[in-house]
């Protein structure tokens, strides 16, 4: 278990690197990364990289951000996330006739989200425009807040030129 929670710190490490490193300012990379998300959530599995790319060269944020924000789903993710939005929207907005089991059970392929039919199709879609809205702002503050202070420190640590 040692060695799956070393990578796992190892990831979140080079992301957070990659993330810091990128020499624009912070509300550029906040803004590729929070777009990223919103796409990664709102937009289905497959179809996220021809929306984000495209999106962050016309919004002018970060491409890097877009491109990486868009793994919140992945193909080991998207096993809890998309059943739980879909889920979640079905109780808020439609009635709660979805079951959890059966959205837990789906395979979440394109072929597999058309079968269940349009009310699991709508939820689904509600599901992950609710789940954007709520996380893409988080990212834009928090990423913005991390970029901020790795430059505070970067800046903190260089040595100061004396004047002659």
């Amino acid at each position: 278990m040692s060695s799956v929670c070393h990578w796992l710190r190892w990831k979140g490490l080079r992301l957070y690197a990659r993330m810091v490193r990128e020499r624009k300012p912070p509300e550029f990379i906040a803004k590729g990364w929070a777009l990223g998300i919103f796409v990664g959530c709102a937009v289905p599995f497959g179809f996220q990289l021809v929306v984000s790319v495209p999106l962050s060269f016309f919004l002018k944020c970060s491409k890097v951000g877009a491109v990486v924000g868009t793994f919140i789903t992945n193909p080991l993710t998207i096993f809890f996330i998309y059943p739980v939005q879909a889920w979640l929207a079905d109780r808020l907005f439609f009635g709660g006739n979805l079951s959890f089991t059966r959205l837990a059970e789906t395979e979440w392929t394109f072929e597999a989200v058309m079968a269940l039919g349009a009310e699991t199709l709508k939820a689904f879609l509600v599901g992950g425009l609710l789940n954007a809205l709520v996380l893409a702002p988080l990212t834009y503050f928090g990423v913005r807040k991390l970029v901020q202070l790795n430059r505070i420190r970067q800046a903190a640590r260089k040595p100061r030129r004396r004047r002659a």
